[in-house]
């Protein structure tokens, strides 16, 4: 055999055995690559090997504040007595699928809190399913969300609306139509919320109806509720306008039944579906987008025990998702609260400040 034949069958000779050497390696696993999920907007995710769509949200937050306690009067109780701090960690799972009767959703919200030196530990603050209308388990008290809650301010609670920080177990059902009206009906169990116990001592919940009618330009909204501890009633209405891209209103007022002055005193007889003080209440504010970047937020309040409180801030996003948000609040105390011990200075005026920066993902 000559020098071709013998390089020819040494060539062969490797590459049938190559050949049969990789017939024998284990064939690699399917890989699963993550989709993106385009039916409930942005930032939503199949789950690899699943039709469940995730989305995984939150916030980092750190809120340094100055001057006097526009919540009580007095001092801020932090660090000296002058300075308060509080960063908070927020972490939302949003799991969404359809099925035969419609969009299956579980929803889970946990807060991480440390203030003024201490830690203040994790809480669940929402955490509930959805399907065809019906909502079950823990979420913010419907008082404060069926009605957007308030504007963008801080500390936009001095005269309590139903804020955030008040949640219940609570059961629902929300019917929407096409043409932007939409209504719900809840039965609520309570919690105790500010060193009040609001939470049903019997069989019968607290029970709450409410109606919304949402367009470009306008939206009305309203609700009643029955505290089925108190037996009394509160009621609530808001209305919204843009009156541009850049330039937004709001007003919204409160009722309740059988409202007792010394309640705040004592720390009892306080209605679930009435927060504030005194029989009625209201609140309004505005939004005025100055730059791309910066939008000015005004917001006063009052209650018919006499407290009223001012807020105005500039809400500043340095780059998308990071803001930096200055504001000042001013409180006058009268009425319960002027004449109350509970509060640290005893009531008339609280100047103050915050800065809240903040991280949003």
């Amino acid at each position: 055999m000559n020098a071709k034949g013998i390089v020819f069958v040494a060539v062969f000779a490797w590459t049938t055995g190559a050949s049969a050497a990789d017939t024998t390696l284990a064939k690699p696993e399917p890989i699963d690559y993550v989709r993106a999920c385009d039916a409930y907007g942005a930032g939503f995710f199949y789950i690899p090997g699943t039709d469940t769509c995730l989305k995984v949200g939150g916030y980092l937050r750190y809120d340094a504040a100055a001057g006097d306690n526009v919540y009580t009067g007095g001092n801020l109780g932090g660090a000296n007595e002058t300075w308060s701090k509080l960063t908070r960690a927020e972490i939302r799972f949003d799991a969404r699928s359809e099925t035969e009767l419609g969009t299956l959703r579980s929803y889970i919200d946990g807060r991480f809190q440390y203030t003024d030196g201490g830690d203040d530990g994790a809480t669940l603050h929402q955490a509930y399913l959805e399907l065809f209308g019906f909502q079950i388990g823990v979420n913010d008290a419907i008082l404060g969300s069926w009605l957007d809650y308030a504007g963008d301010i801080v500390n936009d609670d001095v005269i309590q609306y139903g804020s955030d920080s008040f949640s219940s177990n609570e059961i629902s059902y929300t019917y929407k139509d096409a043409n932007g009206f939409s209504a719900v009906i809840a039965a609520e169990q309570g919690s105790e919320e500010g060193g009040y116990d609001y939470t049903i001592d019997d069989y019968l919940p607290h029970l709450l109806f409410g109606v919304k009618y949402d367009q470009d330009w306008v939206k009305i909204s309203g609700l009643v509720g029955y505290d089925s501890v108190q037996e009394a009633i509160g009621a609530k209405a808001r209305l919204d306008v843009n009156f541009s891209d850049e330039i937004s209103a709001w007003v919204m007022g409160g009722y309740q039944s059988d409202y007792d002055t010394d309640s705040f005193e004592t720390n009892t007889d306080k209605n679930w579906y009435g927060l504030w003080e005194g029989d009625w209440a209201a609140w309004g504010g505005f939004a005025v987008k100055v730059t791309n970047k910066a939008t000015v937020n005004g917001q006063a309040a009052y209650e018919s025990e006499g407290t009223y409180a001012l807020a105005l801030n500039v809400s500043y996003e340095i780059v998308p998702g990071f803001s930096v948000i200055p504001e000042l609040n001013y409180t006058r105390f009268e009425g319960a609260r002027k004449d109350s011990s509970l509060l640290q200075g005893g009531g008339g005026d609280a100047f103050g400040g915050i800065v809240r920066i903040q991280r949003n993902f």
